[in-house]
């Protein structure tokens, strides 16, 4: 009996019990709904079990008792109230426990059922407690992604404010590390990362790729102690089959820039022997675009953050924003990380698509507006300022209304469209072809002449070599288009 309460719970406490009185055991409530029940795969079927202890659970609570019976034809139902702390002492407002044998009854049940009451009511208890503490795992893992959410959204304030109900408090400046498990086991590279860093780090489940772990860490002081090793090196070190991927020193306001650079350097420590890589690259392309980007971007946007639903139930221009940043971050995964149906965020793409003027199959566009999104939640002082001349004004004006091919020209941004693809000058063919093929792998292979597992080889090869994500989602594409068109405008 204790063994069957350790190791098998109350399906298998009741389970047994049937067997040993050959006929029906189950709980029931104190109204007679049946709560779990077992019964005897040999044999007879009890007839009408639920009626007979519906029939006897409805007695044992108008009478007060701590056992009652009911007999039949051919049948006993045998009742014990559970939920007390030591034998014999129950609970009337507590589940019953019933068991419906044959007549004669067997010598010693009774007292077999009253010896099975405490256990049994203990590993009901134990089931319930554990059930709850699900729910507030579940309940705080939704919190926490949550807060995740309304940082990547770029709501800094809300996402503190939430936040503020949970442990640990958000960092400012931030490093965000993606690290990558296998299997089943998050739960348990999630303990290892909260003792890495003594439980400073804010993390979250990731609601996308589930084998993913998104840790919001305290970025590093700019001279370490002697000998102490980042938290994101000593998952690396102590969890042999996971992947690390880091990005740079981020404020908390850039979260999502963050993300994107630490998704970019896992692609990159899928291929290291250490299976650990930080974000390197190259700046932000949001950085560069100085302020005539902004005003090129906040004319791109306008229509979209003036939009007012016509009905209170259609989505926001906030709403809105936010499906466009997790659906260019994300593509179809998007459903999974804003909890929509797949059906809604196609609606919301087509009027985000009219609102823009925007085609949302095209990949030209998709840089475009991805680039427009990460200029807006970027600091304008932050950017790569005018070159000083005279008429800047004029000619910025000019410049923002010549749209993005203008924004494309400026120095600044070359030099980082050279940046970009320093690492594959030369050997484009594949990276053009794809690109061309708005990042298709299918069409990209016919136009290569080679096989599709071939040209994804390729792309593995460049993602290496680039140390950014090509074939999953955050993809470097939208970076790559808007580099390769930079070149284009300046070779022209």
């Amino acid at each position: 009996m204790h063994r069957l309460t350790r190791t098998g719970g109350t399906a298998e406490l009741l389970r047994w019990l049937a067997g040993r009185a050959e006929g029906w055991a189950g709980l029931v409530g104190p109204d007679g709904t049946v709560l779990h029940a077992a019964a005897r795969t040999a044999g007879a079927m009890v007839p009408d079990v639920a009626g007979l202890v519906a029939e006897g659970a409805s007695a044992l609570t108008e009478r007060g008792v701590q056992a009652y019976s009911v007999d039949t034809g051919a049948y006993t139902a045998l009742l014990f109230p559970l939920g007390g702390s030591s034998p014999g002492v129950g609970d009337l407002g507590a589940p019953v426990l019933a068991v419906v044998t044959p007549r004669p009854v067997a010598a010693g049940l009774a007292t077999l059922l009253a010896d099975v009451v405490l256990p049994l009511s203990l590993c009901l208890q134990a089931e319930t407690l554990e059930r709850k503490r699900r729910r507030v795992d579940l309940a705080e893992s939704r919190g926490r992604e949550a807060v995740l959410h309304l940082l990547m959204t770029g709501q800094l304030s809300i996402a503190q404010q939430v936040a503020g109900a949970l442990r640990p408090r958000l960092p400012d400046p931030v490093r965000v590390c993606v690290v990558e498990c296998s299997g089943g086991g998050r739960d348990e590279v999630a303990r290892v990362c909260a003792d890495a860093d003594g439980g400073r780090s804010w993390i979250v489940r990731c609601p996308v790729y589930a084998r993913h772990l998104i840790l919001v860490m305290p970025a590093e002081a700019e001279t370490p102690e002697p000998g102490a090793v980042p938290p994101d090196e000593t998952v690396a070190a102590r969890v042999g089959d996971c992947v690390v991927g880091v990005s740079e020193p981020v404020p908390l306001a850039d979260t999502a820039t963050g993300y994107r650079q630490a998704f970019h350097a896992l692609a990159a420590a899928r291929e290291l022997p250490t299976r650990h890589a930080r974000f390197g690259v190259s700046p932000d392309s949001a950085l560069v675009v100085g302020p005539a980007g902004h005003r090129w971007a906040d004319e791109l946007l306008n229509p979209l953050l003036t939009h007012v639903p016509r009905r209170a139930q259609d989505p926001g221009s906030q709403e809105l924003l936010a499906t466009a940043a997790s659906w260019l971050a994300f593509s179809s995964h998007a459903t999974e990380h804003l909890k929509v149906h797949r059906n809604t965020l196609a609606a919301r793409l087509r009027l985000i698509g009219e609102l823009l003027g925007l085609d949302l199959h095209r990949l030209a566009d998709q840089a475009a507006l991805d680039l427009a999104l990460r200029v807006r939640s970027t600091p304008a002082p932050a950017c790569t300022p005018e070159p000083a001349h005279s008429g800047s004004s004029a000619s910025g004006t000019s410049e923002a209304a010549g749209g993005l091919d203008a924004i494309l020209v400026r120095p600044a941004v070359r030099d980082w469209a050279d940046q970009q693809l320093a690492p594959v000058l030369g050997a484009e063919e594949t990276l053009r072809t794809w690109v061309r093929c708005e990042g298709r792998i299918g069409p990209a292979a016919a136009e290569l002449g080679i096989s599709v597992p071939g040209a994804r080889k390729r792309l593995t090869r460049l993602e290496t070599v680039l140390q950014r994500s090509l074939l999953r989602p955050p993809s470097a594409r939208y970076d790559l288009w808007l580099a390769l068109r930079s070149r284009d405008l300046a070779a022209a």
